[in-house]
């Protein structure tokens, strides 16, 4: 089972929910939205799917108040890189078919399949936000678009809310309520969207837990 830090650092960041959300179906359907909020909803999926590669800072803050923050890539579908900027030593790569989460440390690193861990929410391609009866709420505010979302994986259930602007439609904040009903918080910031990439950053490297237990 995949060890507290990195549950922490893999559920708070991959609430960001930037593709297909395979996730299981709510108990309540999907409130009635006017033909207004319908439209605002239509752009943040609009704005979903036309995301194929973004860069920015993120800040994340902890159910005890604690407080990290570093760089992130993406590269859809199916690679991300999170650099929690020091004292925090995790670094998070998804290569498109493995998660790697890296002690920078202690020099290890833990690996699962990317499609059982949360991160699969933010790499796929489509995304349908009101034809999907897995999306459990929507609020449509004059400045804030709020999605809630059921999930239940690897890592345990609990509930992603994403918060985009309303105007823009960009992603602006998300919250992952865990099974015990702790939040950890996420706001994103100096992001560019659909800029070059580099896909150096996206390898992970299998091979160095075998060199690290070699070398002891």
């Amino acid at each position: 089972m995949p060890g507290k830090i990195a549950r922490r650092a893999l559920a708070g960041l991959a609430a960001v929910a930037l593709g297909a959300l395979c996730l299981a179906a709510p108990a309540f359907a999907l409130p009635e939205l006017t033909e207004d909020q319908r439209s605002t909803v239509k752009a943040v999926n609009e704005y979903f799917d036309s995301v194929k590669t973004m860069h920015g800072d993120f800040i994340q803050f902890g159910p005890n108040g604690e407080r990290a923050e570093g760089k992130f890539y993406l590269a859809r579908p199916g690679k991300i890189r999170f650099y929690y900027n020091p004292p925090a030593k995790i670094d998070i790569v998804a290569d498109g078919k493995s998660v790697s989460v890296r002690d920078r440390k202690l020099a290890t690193q833990d690996i699962w399949p990317l499609n059982e861990t949360p991160l699969k929410f933010l790499l796929e391609e489509k995304v349908d936000l009101l034809g999907n009866d897995q999306v459990s709420s929507v609020t449509v505010e004059p400045d804030l678009v709020t999605i809630g979302i059921d999930d239940n994986s690897t890592f345990g259930s609990g509930r992603l809310t994403l918060i985009f602007d309303a105007k823009s439609t960009e992603l602006k904040q998300w919250t992952v309520t865990d099974a015990q009903g702790l939040d950890t918080s996420v706001a994103i910031f100096n992001t560019t969207v659909n800029g070059p990439t580099n896909p150096k950053l996206f390898v992970i490297d299998y091979l160095a837990n075998t060199r690290q237990k070699q070398g002891n």
